[in-house]
């Protein structure tokens, strides 16, 4: 009789680890984890459901409102419109970021940063590219369409893949294919007096209405579109709480509002509002803001090793001027008609706060330069007010009046700290200034002030 081994005797701890690295030994199921998966499953296909019971409402309302000739049916089921395609809009958001963030749930950033504005992509609807592309080739080339199959169902492969590009440098590279290959159509197959036939079908980003045309540059314009945008919502998702995710995020609101800046300057007559110039030059100027904003944050990151550095506390009061400055004419041109017609309203809400938050900033961190500061002056003519002890000493008034100026400060009244009962007072307008000076001077070469 062999006798039986037991799990508890000697050696059995190295046998029980050997066989764990070779894995023979199975785990127990953890049922945290099991039920997190669970429960984002659900999720998933709970928004998904939704998301297929919001598309065939679009699609009812799609019918009725080019059925109908009735302003005020129109006017109802264009609301209706908006409201169903923010509501798309809302549920992908969702399920992206269940896709991105894993089982986690996390966000990427971390820190406590101001939310920015990105900007949802245009939909559209499936395109056949195969029988008006055969007959052209055709008619045009005498060559058989049918042997360019392949390369015909490669553009439509990838046509449908930019319908839900990914938020990340692949997705980029995706519309920029596209949109090169849509070039590369426009130079061999359309002319004035030739097109391809076919009826491009894209949703407005704002408003949610459908808008369709037969011309090549409409479909161009809108992959552009939706390649801004995409830049828009991978500088959102950044983690601006360090220099990189800053850095980041600054390169791709610039990229966002030069491609916004370049559908401007080269498509016109646009169907639909989202594409406008006027709508245009509004995201343009809201990107750059943005991105604007993302320096002022990565200036902000080093403000606790120079809290007592007067140069660069007024550093930041001037970039938080710029920036409050920038979104100052955000909010202007948002709340001008027609742009204030279909932008949202949580938009122009934001940008609005955004300019008084920066503003109150700028004169934050001017008062902690000018205040808080014990530096001196790098040259005899320095271009900003210094403090040395208990008296204000300006090396130059007109160097002053000019960094207030540039610093778009001057508009508002300058107060003057307080100071300790018997030390001198500084001018409180500019007229006295000289004389206060003079008066400084004399006192501190021992001869006595002149009454003034």
């Amino acid at each position: 009789m062999v006798p039986e081994d037991r799990s508890d005797g000697p050696g059995a701890g190295e046998e029980s680890a050997r066989l764990q690295a070779a894995g023979t030994v199975r785990k127990g199921c953890d049922l945290s984890t099991d039920s997190l998966h669970g429960r984002l499953q659900s999720r998933r296909a709970r928004i998904h459901q939704q998301i297929d019971r919001e598309l065939r409402m679009r699609t009812g309302a799609e019918n009725l409102y080019r059925a109908t000739s009735n302003a005020r049916v129109r006017e109802t089921v264009a609301l209706e419109l908006s409201d169903v395609n923010s509501s798309l809009q809302l549920l992908k958001e969702e399920l992206a970021g269940l896709d991105s963030s894993g089982d986690t749930g996390q966000p990427e950033s971390e820190g406590v940063t101001a939310p920015m504005i990105p900007l949802g992509l245009k939909e559209t609807k499936p395109l056949d590219w195969a029988p008006p592309l055969k007959e052209l080739i055709c008619r045009h080339f005498g060559e058989d369409g049918a042997s360019y199959e392949a390369e015909i169902r490669e553009l439509e492969d990838l046509r449908q893949a930019t319908r839900t590009p990914s938020r990340s440098k692949a997705g980029l590279e995706l519309l920029t294919a596209y949109y090169n290959q849509l070039c590369f159509l426009e130079a061999r197959f359309v002319t004035p007096a030739r097109s391809l036939g076919l009826l491009f079908h894209w949703y407005d980003s704002l408003t949610g209405l459908p808008a369709q045309q037969r011309a090549l540059a409409f479909e161009k314009g809108s992959v552009l579109f939706n390649i801004g945008a995409l830049h828009t919502q991978i500088g959102a998702r950044q983690n601006r709480s360090c220099p990189e995710g800053i850095g980041r995020a600054v390169e791709a609101f610039q990229r966002a509002a030069g491609a916004f800046s370049l559908l401007r300057e080269n498509f016109s007559h646009a169907p639909s509002p989202d594409m406008s110039p006027t709508s245009l030059s509004m995201l343009e100027q809201l990107m750059r803001a943005q991105a604007q904003e993302c320096v002022f944050e990565g200036l902000l990151l080093q403000a606790p090793r120079a809290a007592h550095d007067c140069l660069a506390q007024l550093r930041l009061a001037q970039e938080a001027a710029q920036v409050a400055a920038e979104y100052r004419l955000v909010h202007r041109t948002m709340a001008q008609p027609p742009v204030r017609g279909y932008v949202p309203f949580p938009w122009i809400t934001l940008v609005h706060v955004k300019a008084e938050h920066f503003h109150a900033l700028a004169h934050y961190h001017a008062a902690l330069g000018l205040c808080d500061g014990a530096c001196e002056c790098p040259a005899p003519r320095a271009h900003v007010p210094c403090c040395q002890g208990p008296v204000w000493r300006l090396t130059a008034l007109s160097d002053l009046q000019r960094w207030l100026s540039r610093s778009s400060l001057s508009s508002r009244r300058c107060s003057w700290p307080r100071l300790r009962p018997g030390a001198r007072r500084c001018p409180r307008s500019a007229r006295n200034a000289a004389s206060w000076l003079r008066r400084s001077r004399g006192q501190r070469a021992g001869h006595p002030a002149s009454p003034g």
